[in-house]
């Protein structure tokens, strides 16, 4: 028996036995002040959900990472761009080259205005480092991209940063979709959602945040 309830029992007790000290004692005492409940600890909130990524339907590896680009349908205006600026020719010439190809989401993402200008005449030479600013001259598959952060060389001429080291692979602001798609001639395409732009670009203000700005990294040993 715990020690609240035996003195309860002996209160009771003391009643029955003396009925009038009970009655004294509720006339002159004062009324039982019952501790307040203890406050509950406030809820720890949940950590917000990570937003779940499209799914691709599964890219088939083809010639050269241009073909295989342009036969899975979700590419069109990345092929319009290649064409557009006349690297269609060198992409499909060059072996073993990664291609980081943004979706036609991704482009079509891309602040209103922005992309026609990209297409126009006055537009293509800016559209053609974009361009190259997705491609690196040595194939990078996840194998490499797993536990790895740091910069990588791209064709034109500035480092995309390559980061590893979470659940979902990141090439500068974007999430890669699809990866490991392997070309016969040894390119690998790697499909991502947003469309990657130079900071040297004259463009670079109009199309990427500044939140979203690559960040600058030291060298690391992922190449």
């Amino acid at each position: 028996m715990t020690l609240s309830r035996l003195l309860a029992t002996a209160a009771a007790a003391a009643s029955l036995a003396c009925p009038a000290l009970a009655l004294a004692a509720e006339q002159g005492a004062p009324a039982d002040q019952t501790a307040p409940p203890a406050a509950a600890a406030p809820a720890t909130p949940a950590a917000p959900a990570t937003p779940a990524l499209p799914t691709l339907p599964k890219i088939a590896p083809g010639t050269d990472v241009y073909e295989a680009a342009k036969a899975s349908g979700q590419f069109t205006i990345l092929v319009k761009a290649i064409d557009a600026t006349n690297l269609k020719a060198t992409i499909k010439s060059v072996p073993n080259i990664t291609l980081f190809a943004p979706t036609d989401a991704a482009f079509n993402a891309l602040p209103a205005g922005q992309l026609a200008k990209l297409m126009s005449q006055d537009g293509l030479p800016a559209l053609q480092r974009i361009i190259l600013y997705h491609i690196v001259g040595a194939p990078i598959d996840s194998t490499k991209m797993k536990g790895a952060k740091g910069p990588v060389a791209t064709e034109e001429g500035q480092s995309v940063v390559i980061d590893g080291s979470n659940q979902v692979l990141m090439v500068n602001n974007a999430n890669i979709l699809e990866a490991d798609v392997k070309a016969n001639n040894g390119g690998v395409l790697n499909a991502i959602d947003k469309v990657l732009v130079p900071s040297d670009s004259p463009y670079a203000a109009a199309l990427t945040p500044a939140s979203s700005a690559a960040p600058a990294m030291a060298p690391s040993g992922t190449q």
